[in-house]
């Protein structure tokens, strides 16, 4: 099957990865690849070569004397943004029935979305937010035909307004996140931003009393600075951005992972991994995280109790390792994520559709 990816704009799906949407898009192409399908991912300048990338046309679009006057002119980068995307959805419209079988949008950009019905291929969208403005406002004239995939059960539920989804739990490689010692300190990994909220971990690990090490790009100083920074010490430190090799030995090594959503969740992809390393998950009970920490993996946290996370921890470090890992290979396996895909791509290419 010859497939085309569209990925993210703004970061590179490479390692070390900005988030969870560029890890799961890194590895969903790899994975197709391997077996056997012709995969092209439109992708941020900069991405892993080695998976078929074709970068999308960031332009430094500089504006003119009258648009940066202009108070209500967009964003810089929303504007390169756009231009990329709508790059690409021109191209496709009028080539990419030449190209490819089916096109899989695994991006969070509005156009691919309210272009799909110009193309005469089908598309599949994966929804990896929660509602947004602008992309709820692309779904309003959509096709009965295009299909839409949620990273969860919650997820397709906030969508269901909106668009009917099937849910499709995301994945990770259980032979590259392999099991780990445990017994060092607890561990929290992701995005330093604020819905991600790690400086509730680290209220949680000094109540808990277990020394704690954040692993995550920098993705908003202000509130790093306002909200992390302060909170360091001997028993917290960061450190820093790390490859995937790297990810799997720090969280491996942990005695318990910690995730703090403070928003909706929609899926938690380092909770996966964290239980893929055998190392139990303390999770405030946010959006999917309680499709994610099952039983055998974590232990659940009531967000509005301060206490109930410190709580969590102590329970999830005396979990039995082996069966966390378990859980994760029999739940959150990439094996079971690309096999799901696969049969949605099979079903949208079945589906009657008309020329554009």
């Amino acid at each position: 099957m010859r497939i085309c990816i569209i990925g993210s704009s703004r970061f590179p799906i490479r390692e070390p990865f900005a988030g969870g949407l560029e890890a799961h898009t890194h590895a969903l192409a790899r994975r197709l690849s391997e077996r056997g399908h012709e995969v092209t991912l439109f992708a941020a300048p900069g991405s892993d070569p080695t998976l078929g990338v074709e970068e999308l046309a960031v332009e430094q679009l500089e504006p003119g004397t009258g648009e940066r006057s202009d108070t209500s002119y967009p964003p810089h980068w929303w504007m390169q943004e756009h231009h990329a995307y709508q790059g690409l959805m021109l191209e496709l419209m009028r080539r990419g029935h030449e190209r490819f079988d089916v096109i899989h949008n695994n991006s969070i950009h509005h156009l691919p979305v309210a272009m799909a019905d110009v193309l005469r291929i089908p598309m599949v969208t994966s929804l990896h937010t929660p509602p947004t403005p602008w992309l709820r406002s692309a779904m309003a004239h959509v096709s009965p035909r295009a299909v839409f995939v949620a990273v969860s059960r919650c997820t397709a539920e906030a969508w269901r307004g909106t668009v009917v989804s099937q849910a499709i739990l995301n994945g990770v490689d259980t032979d590259r996140w392999v099991a780990g010692p445990g017994g060092g300190p607890a561990v929290w990994s992701g995005r330093l931003v604020p819905e991600k909220a790690p400086h509730l971990a680290i209220d949680a690990a000094r109540r808990a009393g277990m020394p704690l090490l954040l692993a995550g790009p920098l993705l908003d100083e202000e509130y790093v600075a306002r909200e992390v920074r302060p909170r360091l010490g001997d028993d917290v430190r960061h450190v820093g951005h790390l490859d995937q090799r790297a990810l799997c030995a720090l969280v491996g090594s942990a005695r318990v992972a910690v995730v703090t959503p403070d928003w909706e969740e929609p899926y938690g992809l380092v909770a996966a991994e964290a239980m893929a390393c055998g190392t139990p998950v303390a999770a405030l009970d946010r959006g999917a995280m309680r499709e994610v920490v099952l039983g055998g993996g974590g232990v659940l946290a009531d967000p509005h109790d301060p206490a109930a996370l410190a709580r969590a921890m102590v329970t999830a470090a005396g979990m039995d390792r082996d069966v966390v890992r378990r859980t994760a290979v029999e739940h959150c396996s990439l094996e079971r994520m690309v096999d799901s895909y696969e049969q949605v791509y099979r079903q949208a290419l079945e589906s009657p559709r008309e020329a554009a």
